[in-house]
């Protein structure tokens, strides 16, 4: 099965080729999505294959790379256009796959009667097609390709409603954003490249032979320059501190375009892109130590964000931007499998929280429009008591807002608690672990508190839409319910793989699958902490500590529940209590003021001053006087043009006598 990798990321790549090129024609919309589906669903399928044929085999020997053919050869380089199958990679091409048929097959129902079906299922493809060469390309250079492709593609889908200019905007900022850090990742790659190359004649990009060579980095030093390059990378595709802003905006695309960016393709790219070098990044203690100081800075910054939006989708954006600084915080304290355990299970819980806010935006939008009404379909205020007419979204959306609550018995807990129990126990930081996971668990609380407070104003309480919508609420459509199920199911049940050894219950699954490929890094890491004094934790502290973030997540539950179920008024008085704090928290503590301020105005001015300082008087100056200077000419000689012949034998007559004399005297 091996041997027909190259299959899964083609199957995509027909679907845009296919409904690029015909589906204008096609016209027929269960058509063109049946494609786009069909296409994912036999990627999904060569997945399936893939991992079963992956776990046959002895845990050493789970690696292969299929070289379909040389890409560049120059000298002693050479580079492949290949796959790489092991661990990591099947895990992530399950998931984008997984994931993305569902969305897929979302996307038929929601999108019905749009604009543009064709393209919009042609950009979802390429979407999918990129992700897959980014997971499975075997060097940096095919991984950038793919990089750059979700990229491309984030920007198309973003911007979909183009005609909108606020969807217009959002995707120009998504664009530049990302081509700010795919300039890290590039410096990072020919840094890393011309290092090896340079001082140990290893001039390779290829993932396999960097890891083989990995103990020829040194720690620290130019280590930490081309990790600092990686990570400013992953910052901006994973949008974290400071490139996180574009993410939020990305609300302006299609509602599964969100589920399909935040959960199960592009903001994952920069957390697999760490732990794919995680061999490279564990050679410098100060690029971790950042990633994890990072990564638990934007989850708490993004959560409380998150607790005063009033837009549906713009909640759970925040929400994605937070979960992301979990997996980063992971990440940064070494916890690679951790890591990559939150990155699947939070597409799961989040991509059916995204398309069930779609679904109520499905059904907020039919219930409007019949009533004529001119309310925001999105906004929280607008709804309440939505769990009596769509009860299947209802409970799958509630459901995931369990699980990404950190409940036990869900598939959030067991990822979030191995995060924060890795910040606390782990002694790569030293004292700072403790402030990490302190700030990890804050963040948590908030996380609680706000995904409760959007089931509490959108499915309880009053139906506050208007009275003449009310009786046209009602459940989506089947093609609409079924992903919700599926992904519901799943968070529940998809944190089981990787259950803490302490609850004892089942292994994990996920640490022993995963071990191969982060092995060489856990035991760099532990020579590294050989005599700083390993601290051993009894099961008894290790069950306090998992204590602490299930209290803390059910106090957020509850303050949610006092707030907005048993006295609705209080969010109110709150806020004409402290308004400052209110209006900081809605305005996203005014980020992008400060970034426009900072970034944004002064490059506009420094454009305008060099188009007309510059361009206006420089270039266009020097085009222009060429021309003046041609024109006079012409119009001096034009003057020599009068029509008369005398004139025109007298000037004949002068450049005789010229010519004479210049032979007789010279």
């Amino acid at each position: 099965m091996f041997e027909y990798v190259w299959l899964i990321p083609l199957f995509p790549l027909i679907g845009v080729i296919v409904n690029g090129l015909f589906g204008k024609s096609i016209k027929n919309e269960k058509v063109i999505g049946g494609i786009g589906a069909l296409m994912v669903f036999c990627s999904f399928l060569v997945s399936c294959g893939i991992l079963i044929q992956l776990l046959s085999l002895p845990v050493e020997e789970r690696f292969f790379e299929k070289s379909l053919f040389t890409w560049i050869a120059a000298g002693t380089f050479k580079t492949d256009i290949g796959f790489l199958i092991d661990p990591l990679s099947t895990l992530m091409i399950m998931v984008v796959t997984g994931v993305g048929f569902l969305i897929h097959v979302y996307s038929i129902g929601y999108m019905h009667g749009e604009e543009g079906f064709y393209r919009y299922f042609t950009y979802l493809n390429l979407f999918t097609f990129s992700m897959l060469l980014l997971v499975l390309g075997s060097n940096l250079l095919l991984m950038f390709v793919g990089w750059e492709g979700v990229g491309l593609c984030s920007y198309l889908l973003i911007g979909y409603y183009f005609h909108k200019k606020s969807a217009g905007d959002a995707g120009k900022k998504a664009f530049v954003m990302n081509r700010v850090g795919d300039f890290g990742f590039l410096l990072g790659t020919f840094t890393l490249f011309w290092y090896l190359g340079q001082n140990h004649n290893v001039w390779t990009i290829n993932f396999r032979e960097l890891s083989a060579n990995a103990h020829l980095l040194p720690v620290g030093g130019i280590v930490t320059v081309i990790t600092l390059c990686f990570f400013l990378g992953a910052t901006g595709k994973s949008a974290q501190i400071p490139l996180y802003t574009w993410l939020p905006d990305a609300m302006e695309g299609p509602t599964p375009v969100s589920a399909l960016i935040h959960a199960a393709t592009m903001v994952t790219a920069g957390v697999y892109m760490i732990g794919r070098l995680n061999f490279v990044y564990i050679r410098s203690h100060e690029t971790m130590m950042l990633v994890a100081v990072i990564g638990a800075a934007t989850a708490i910054f993004a959560a409380t964000i998150g607790t005063a939006q009033n837009d549906i989708k713009r909640v759970l954006a925040y929400s994605t931007v937070s979960q992301l600084g979990f997996m980063f915080l992971a990440m940064g304290v070494g916890a690679f499998t951790a890591g990559i355990f939150h990155l699947m299970t939070h597409a799961f819980f989040k991509a059916c929280l995204f398309l069930g806010s779609g679904s109520v935006i499905h059904a907020m939008h039919h219930a409007l429009h019949h009533a004529h009404s001119h309310d925001d379909p999105q906004d929280m205020r607008n709804m309440g008591g939505l769990r009596k007419a769509m009860p299947i979204t209802f409970l799958t959306f509630l459901v995931s807002t369990i699980a990404i609550s950190g409940i036990p018995g869900f598939s959030g807990f067991f990822s979030k608690d191995e995060i924060l129990w890795a910040a606390f126990a782990n002694p790569l930081h030293g004292s700072l672990n403790v402030l990490l996971w302190g700030t990890g668990i804050i963040a948590a609380g908030f996380t609680a508190f706000y995904m409760f407070r959007l089931v509490f104003m959108t499915f309880t309480g009053e139906c506050r839409i208007n009275p003449k919508a009310k009786d046209h609420l009602h459940e989506s459509p089947f093609v609409i319910t079924f992903p919700l199920i599926v992904l519901g199911i799943l968070a529940v049940v998809g944190g089981y793989v990787g259950m803490p050894k302490i609850l004892g219950m089942l292994p994990n699954y996920l640490e022993h699958y995963l071990e191969p490929v982060f092995l060489g890094s856990h035991e760099f890491m532990q020579q590294q902490m050989q005599g700083h004094g390993e601290v051993h934790y009894s099961h008894a502290f290790e069950f306090g500590i998992m204590g602490v973030s299930v209290l803390i997540a059910l106090v957020g539950i509850s303050i949610a529940y006092v707030l907005y179920v048993m006295s609705p008024s209080l969010p109110a008085k709150f806020t004409a209590a402290f308004p400052a704090l209110h209006r900081a928290v809605y305005n996203k503590w005014y980020v992008d003021e400060l970034y426009d301020f900072l970034f944004v105005n002064p490059c506009k001015a420094l454009g305008n001053f060099l188009w007309k300082g510059f361009d206006v008087v420089v270039v266009d100056g020097m085009v222009n006087g060429v021309a003046a200077v041609v024109k006079g000419f012409g119009s001096v000689l034009r003057n020599t043009q009068t029509g008369y012949v005398h004139n025109y034998a007298f000037s004949m007559a002068v450049g005789v006598v010229v010519i004479v004399a210049f032979y007789l005297f010279r």
